[in-house]
């Protein structure tokens, strides 16, 4: 597997921290979607956007798009994970050769111009990256966008070991009196679930194996700790900042976020027991990453100016989008997951002068016609037919 650098891996943590800190409600999210984007575009920024942008990224300008290529080649290179970068730009737009070199070729397409057809193919591109998790890129095509960067990040683990479909009672808090379709498992891994505190209270994680070496860390916060600060903790416990105390260390009476132990009678001696219930969950969000974009170092980025990004390509350029779409399914065999993020960058000078002259026939078909339907090489006509009562345009389907 692509070795992949430990600096790398604290800075796209500590994105993750810093976006948690602005999510609220069901969410999912993919910092490892954004920041490979990021790196390409500080490759080619001004001083004033470079410099926020490696202030977001963690890492020195010097080493951004270097880091960006080698977080893409580690992702791939995962088992279970597939990582994916695309470039479109429009034919009319010229690109610095010494930032597009360092993208991957096969990623670079073109853009027509025609709207429809572009935006089926960015659709059809997102669709095949994520194997149909996500259908659509997460971008709004003008007639000024020449230049679409994106990523697709997709992965799939398959449980260790498994949990039992059962439907889970809930006795208090917001879910109460709910019957919800939950997943539950017993076993004696106690080093699986842990207990932590931070300043601001407690925070219980959960760590279930997968079996191609990605797992997921379930995390369960007391209640006055927000979504951002219990993720922040998770992350803390990730990077060593938090001291874990681990199942098969914790007393008898020790209670913390959903989690209790205690003595119980049974009729035979058994080891030390870890009973686990927990929501099967498919979450997914839309993300406009510009409504933060302090955090990911677009501020500057955004202001309209068109000189930013000469780094990329001669031609007046301004970042005008940034979004994700991301989706994440936990169920009792495995989880999967997968993230589309793009940015949508307009070209800002006058529209490019027609420099060629074509020939154009029109014809209109306004009254009843007939077709034929033909093999070309046997010219074998396949079906026939005539038009005597076309579709009413209707308004209110758009068409």
């Amino acid at each position: 597997m692509t070795a992949l650098n430990r600096a790398t891996v604290r800075a796209v943590n500590s994105l993750t921290a810093r976006w948690a800190g602005f999510c609220e409600g069901g969410t999912v999210f993919a910092a490892a979607g954004i920041w490979p984007l990021l790196g390409f575009l500080a490759d080619g920024a001004d001083e004033a956007v470079r410099r926020e942008l490696v202030d977001a990224l963690g890492l020195p300008p010097d080493k951004a798009s270097r880091a960006a290529r080698g977080l893409l080649a580690a992702l791939d290179a995962m088992e279970g994970v597939e990582a994916a970068l695309g470039l479109w730009t429009h034919d009319e737009l010229p690109l610095r050769e010494a930032w597009s070199a360092k993208l991957p070729q096969e990623a670079h397409a073109r853009l027509s111009g025609d709207l429809r057809a572009d935006t089926a193919a960015l659709d059809r591109w997102a669709a095949e990256r994520t194997d149909g998790l996500i259908d659509t890129m997460p971008v709004d095509l003008g007639p000024e966008t020449w230049l679409v960067l994106a990523s697709a990040l997709v992965l799939r683990t398959e449980w260790e070991r498994p949990f039992e479909d059962t439907p889970l009672q809930v006795a208090s808090g917001p879910w109460q009196g709910r019957s919800i379709a939950g997943l539950t498992r017993s076993g004696t891994d106690l080093d699986s679930v842990a207990l932590a505190t931070t300043p601001d209270g407690a925070v219980t994680r959960l760590l279930v194996r997968g079996d191609n070496g990605i797992d997921v860390h379930l995390l369960l916060g007391d209640d006055q700790l927000s979504s951002g600060q219990v993720l922040g903790a998770g992350i803390g416990m990730l990077g060593g900042t938090l001291r874990l105390v681990p199942g098969d260390s914790l007393a008898v009476g020790t209670a913390g976020p959903g989690l209790l132990v205690t003595e119980e009678l049974t009729l035979r001696p058994q080891p030390r027991t870890l009973t686990v219930g927990t929501p099967r969950f498919t979450v997914g969000a839309e993300h406009d990453l510009l409504a933060h974009a302090g955090v990911f170092g677009l501020h500057t980025a955004t202001d309209g100016a068109p000189q930013h990004f000469q780094g990329v390509s001669p031609a007046p350029l301004a970042l005008r989008s940034a979004r994700q779409t991301a989706t994440a399914t936990f169920s009792a065999t495995g989880f999967k997951a997968a993230a589309v993020t793009a940015l949508g960058i307009d070209y800002m000078g006058k529209p490019p002068e027609p420099r060629h002259t074509s020939t154009v026939l029109r014809v209109l078909f306004d009254r009843p016609f007939g077709f034929l339907a033909v093999h070309r090489t046997t010219r074998l006509v396949l079906a026939a037919g005539r038009v005597e009562d076309p579709e009413p345009y209707r308004e209110d389907e758009g068409y």
